[in-house]
């Protein structure tokens, strides 16, 4: 597991390109027959992924200092490749694409399979410290669960900007109060309109959560500008296809695409408001 450290706005303003991408790019995802996983201070989420040719268990390693990964943690799960199947103590769960999953503390042995190595599943993780153990639930937007199975069929959508403004964009919230109740941790996916390249503008920051976005859905010769840093001291990232960004609490986050794309967002926090945000006023952005 790879760690990294929080780091101060003061600093991040004399950052280097090369530093800023050490410090909040997350490169390297979705390598076959791997698990990544990046720990980061900034409230202590853990970002990685899956890649399933033959099945993967999760383990805690020696960075957690504990039995097993969800000993005291939450973890959301959302599925970006083929049809894949989690194992959660003993009971399977059919996971396809865009599907997710929200495990609780306590769930001991969790493995990932693809349901044809040849065509493996991608599964993106995001998991936050838990103080108490929440149901395990299948998150199936559009889709049908086998019998027996807690699953959220109909998540939250939220259809959000205009084509005028090239920011036309559909949020679905997997994780969130009221739908997937967890004790931290927030998560969902944003899908652009084609002719609209613009996400969360304008933009906002929340000084009681961070964030984490993953960019996908884009050709290999795309590219996202990915915007951070205080609203008058911006710098930005240049993303490419399933590149996650680290977006500390201070910081604006925001991407613009040299074409329509999709990005997976997850939040870990002192509250679980969404709506509670921190706006910047595009004349105040410098």
């Amino acid at each position: 597991m790879e760690l990294r450290t929080a780091a101060s706005p003061k600093d991040v303003k004399h950052y280097t390109t090369e530093r800023l991408r050490e410090e909040f790019l997350i490169d390297d995802l979705f390598k076959k027959d791997e698990i990544k996983l990046v720990y980061s201070h900034i409230d202590r989420i853990i970002t990685g992924s899956a890649v399933p040719v033959k099945p993967l268990q999760l383990t805690a390693g020696d960075e957690l200092r504990a039995q097993y990964f969800c000993e005291r943690r939450e973890l959301g799960v959302i599925n970006i490749g083929n049809a894949g199947k989690i194992k959660i103590d003993g009971k399977v769960y059919e996971v396809g694409h865009k599907e997710g999953m929200y495990i609780g503390m306590g769930s001991k042995e969790i493995i990932f399979e693809s349901v044809d190595p040849n065509s493996p599943a991608k599964f993106y993780l995001n998991s936050a410290p838990a103080h108490m153990t929440y149901p395990t639930v299948l998150i199936k937007p559009e889709g049908e669960a086998a019998e027996g199975v807690v699953i959220v069929k109909d998540c939250n959508k939220v259809e959000l900007g205009s084509l005028e403004g090239a920011n036309h964009r559909t949020i679905c919230k997997y994780i969130l109060p009221g739908q997937v109740e967890s004790c931290q941790l927030e998560m969902g996916m944003t899908k652009l309109e084609p002719g609209s390249v613009w996400n969360t503008m304008p933009c906002h920051t929340h000084d009681r959560r961070m964030e984490v976005y993953l960019y996908f859905d884009m050709p290999e010769d795309a590219l996202v500008m990915h915007y951070m840093g205080e609203p008058t001291e911006t710098r930005h990232i240049v993303m490419r296809n399933e590149q996650a960004v680290i977006s500390p609490s201070w910081s604006i986050h925001s991407g613009c695409g040299t074409q329509a794309y999709t990005f997976i967002w997850g939040m870990v926090g002192e509250n679980q408001d969404f709506d509670d945000m921190d706006d910047c006023a595009m004349k105040d952005l410098l």
